[in-house]
């Protein structure tokens, strides 16, 4: 049975919009997703869908991963993503099994990545947390208010994983502006 996807909030696309970038939470037993438009103009980025793909936990390791393997293929095949946001592992020296087993889910979602031929955008989490509220140290808290006043959101998206995932792909927008402008800015720069 394949892996049931949870909605938080819908906004189907009527086609594939060059831009989209895909937010990932990885998690075994719930992994965020949030698709991203990059601003058009002033505007801030646009939300299309952001929800969770939930794996269930009394099954193996490997049964959970490949659940996920077909929540993201659903999702990226109904979207078209232009790239893949991920946050890159941290292991807390006290907790390593922790990110040992969050590197499964997080391999899964690079794999699937990379067969869609997606670019891959790897984020540091303090790099999130100072692109969303100027600090590498900001609480859940403060990146989740961040992310539910930049797309004007009534409440907080939930669970967590939602609101993660959205940070994320906010995050990949974001990275991916700053690169596209500082090439343009150097192929200006250069003298015929």
């Amino acid at each position: 049975m394949p892996a049931a996807r949870t909605r938080s909030t819908v906004r189907q696309p009527t086609a594939t919009v060059p831009g989209l970038v895909l937010g990932i939470d990885p998690g075994l037993q719930r992994t965020g997703y949030a698709l991203v438009l990059p601003r058009a103009g002033p505007r801030e980025p646009r939300l299309l869908e952001a929800g969770v793909i939930r794996l269930r936990s009394q099954r193996p390791l490997a049964e959970r991963l490949a659940e996920l393997e077909v929540g993201l293929q659903s999702i990226m095949r109904a979207f078209r993503p232009a790239a893949l946001a991920c946050e890159e592992l941290y292991a807390h020296y006290r907790h390593p099994r922790t990110a040992i087993l969050m590197g499964h889910a997080r391999g899964v979602v690079l794999l699937q990545a990379a067969r869609a031929g997606l670019e891959i955008i790897p984020l540091a989490a303090t790099h999130v947390k100072k692109l969303l509220t100027g600090s590498g140290r900001a609480t859940k808290r403060q990146v989740q208010l961040a992310v539910t006043a930049t797309f004007n959101l009534p409440t907080v998206p939930e669970p967590d994983d939602v609101a993660d995932a959205l940070a994320i792909a906010l995050s990949g927008v974001r990275y991916r502006e700053a690169h596209t402008t500082a090439a343009a800015d150097k192929r200006r720069r250069v003298v015929p």
